[in-house]
């Protein structure tokens, strides 16, 4: 459906008598990758509007509080946004999550045996869980002369997504941003910010890929699969720190059942309350090099991806795999 479609759709199925604002909440926040703003909703709510009649002519919306002024006491313009949610269609039941590839300092072996997994489970989804590319020469850090160049980690990740859609030809592609891949839009924002208004210098443009059906996701938005919360983990995980069981300290900051990224460790963690109902987290391998040069020695990271399976309930099942040594665990 276009957006028209989508937005008349929910006028028809909420009525004329709930309030333009409300409804274009309820539209944007089930639909975030379609619409831009909130406003781009409540424009089309109101185009839509004008097609609506009634024997006197145009109907006319009635509010349950339209005698009560929306702002009484006079307060300043809010700034205020509105959490971001994306549910993964129902179809979407039969997932493969990867993560902080980095590329290009992507661990080959790793990556070609999640792949070859994922083809051997069939899956029906990909999702790239964060930290794709790497950014190394537009970080905030240190950067080493040596390393691969902005226009070089481009090209190495605009291969790697063709050959990730010739491995999976008909499935769906999502790519969640990370803070690593937010570097890049941190750096226009900053650096350039004459040309931020210009789709040609994103990434969507730059990595060509809508040629390559990949849905790009902000990285502020929660995606849920079924009643699985998914989120690269940045935002979660603040800072360098991490607990010794990074799923548990998801599990306290969030309090539901979440599958990060960002901490390249293999960790889960389950909790069961007094209803006696069950909620799990886990934390992802990478599929990066292991010994970076920020932290040769000790960084105890570990190569892994997830398998997400869906019921039509909701339900979840999630196995989360360790690689050691070119071997799934």
């Amino acid at each position: 459906m276009n957006k028209t479609e989508i937005v008349r759709s929910y006028r028809n199925k909420y009525g004329m008598e709930m309030p333009n604002l409300k409804l274009a909440r309820i539209i944007y926040n089930d639909n975030p990758l379609v619409f831009p703003t909130l406003d781009a909703v409540r424009t089309t709510l109101r185009n839509i509007q004008k097609g609506y009649n009634h024997p006197q002519g145009q109907r006319k919306v009635t509010h349950p509080h339209a005698d009560r002024p929306l702002n009484p006491y006079k307060l300043p313009e809010s700034y205020k946004k509105e959490p971001q949610l994306l549910k993964l269609p129902t179809g979407c039941d039969n997932i493969l999550v990867i993560s902080d590839l980095h590329i290009p300092y992507h661990d080959i072996e790793s990556v070609s045996i999640a792949i070859e997994y994922g083809i051997n489970a069939d899956v029906n989804t990909i999702f790239i869980n964060g930290d794709l590319i790497d950014f190394h020469g537009i970080s905030r850090f240190e950067k080493d002369p040596r390393k691969r160049s902005v226009k070089q980690e481009f090209e190495a990740t605009k291969s790697f997504i063709i050959a990730l859609r010739d491995a999976f030809p008909t499935q769906e592609i999502y790519w969640l941003l990370g803070n690593h891949d937010m570097r890049y839009e941190k750096w226009l924002m900053t650096k350039v910010y004459e040309v931020f208004d210009d789709e040609y210098y994103h990434m969507e443009q730059r990595l060509q890929l809508n040629e390559q059906r990949v849905r790009l996701i902000n990285d502020n938005v929660l995606v849920k699969a079924g009643k699985l919360a998914i989120t690269h983990g940045h935002h979660v995980m603040k800072g360098f720190f991490a607990p010794v069981n990074s799923a548990r300290g998801a599990w306290m900051k969030a309090k539901q059942s979440l599958l990060i990224s960002h901490v390249h460790k293999v960790s889960n963690h389950v909790e069961v309350n007094l209803d006696g109902d069950s909620f799990g987290t886990w934390s992802t391998g990478c599929l990066s090099e292991l010994k970076p040069d920020y932290n040769p020695l000790v960084s105890n990271y570990q190569h892994g991806f997830a398998h997400v399976l869906v019921d039509k309930a909701g339900d979840f099942q999630v196995k989360n795999y360790q690689i050691i040594n070119g071997k799934i665990h």
